[in-house]
């Protein structure tokens, strides 16, 4: 890292922490030619491939704004739709690749919005997945069904 002040090309980190973010680490470092304290921070880079082939990083906000058009006039707050985003990003992360595809994206939205609003889950999955028709808005309805009863049976099961 060159120092801002006398551009040496070599420092020593003083101290080490994560960001508020936890996805970055803020670094204090000391300049072993001038001695003067500057600070950095370090994030990894993760990036989305377009359809069209262009690359650009990964946004939570972009996510959120997509998923907010799904959520329109549903009970879901801002609080939510953050929360969403971040787990979308932590699970693209998981997979320790650099870059990721749109679609990767939309795939790994489909789940925690499943979870968060079944209907919003519909509308989203309605353009994501391209539905054609009634069949298709059935098929969906019907493994949401399946899923809730699932879930109902596995609490009714827990709870005796």
């Amino acid at each position: 890292m060159h120092c801002p002040f006398c551009h040496n090309p070599d420092s020593r980190v003083v101290d080490t922490r994560i960001a508020d973010d936890g996805a970055s680490i803020r670094r204090r470092r000391e300049c072993t030619s001038c001695k003067k304290r500057f600070t950095t921070l370090e994030t990894s880079s993760f990036q989305v491939v377009k359809r069209s082939g262009v690359i650009e990083p990964f946004s939570r906000n972009k996510v959120v704004a997509g998923v907010r058009k799904a959520c329109q006039g549903r009970p879901v707050s801002d609080d939510e739709l953050a929360l969403l985003a971040q787990q979308v990003e932590e699970h693209l992360r998981t997979s320790g690749v650099s870059s990721v595809s749109s679609d990767e994206v939309g795939k790994a939205i489909l789940p925690f919005l499943q979870d968060l609003d079944e209907i919003a889950y519909l509308r989203f999955a309605s353009v994501y997945h391209a539905f054609n028709s009634l069949d298709d808005f059935a098929d969906a309805i019907d493994s949401l069904r399946e899923r809730s009863q699932a879930k109902k049976l596995t609490k009714t099961a827990k709870n005796k």
